[in-house]
């Protein structure tokens, strides 16, 4: 009778099985994290809170992550609070009461801020602290863009 090929298995062996192991579950890891069903659903403050900082960065209080540096653009900060708006009437009856309460609390407090930001840069354009940039103007004769930090007191 012929013996069977007997099966060496030596340490270095193991260790790189192990290692192949622990790779592969590392990717698995990696690939769920990065699938969107594992953060859930999207929500409906989800949405909201991605017009907010889109308006908040043109009001200047979020810097650009390129630059560093914040810009102020009245008219984009603007769509982006009336998108809000448009969103508030057209779900108005279908939201929950924190659905609500966040979508109104969050459109009061950017309106709020894009007064004080635009009070700021007239000012600040009329002392000449701030140049415009392009030909076109924000509602009220403001300046639309303005690549300059926002006045003292705007700032992140």
């Amino acid at each position: 009778m012929a013996e069977e090929p007997k099966l060496i298995i030596d340490s270095d062996w193991k260790s790189q099985a192990q290692a192949e192991k622990q790779r592969l579950e590392q990717q698995e890891a990696a690939k769920k994290a990065a699938t969107p069903e594992e953060h859930g659903p999207l929500k409906f403050d989800d949405l909201v809170r991605l017009f907010t900082s889109q308006a908040l960065a043109y009001l200047g209080y979020i810097p650009d992550p390129q630059t560093g540096q914040a810009m102020v653009s009245l008219e984009y900060a603007r769509v982006n609070i009336d998108m809000l708006g448009v969103l508030e009437e057209k779900t108005k009856g279908n939201l929950t009461a924190d659905e609500e309460k966040l979508l109104r609390e969050t459109l009061g407090e950017l309106r709020q801020a894009f007064v004080e930001t635009a009070k700021a840069v007239a000012q600040a354009v009329k002392e000449g602290r701030l140049k415009p940039r392009g030909a076109g103007g924000a509602a009220g004769g403001l300046p639309a863009d303005i690549a300059t930090p926002p006045a003292p007191g705007l700032s992140t």
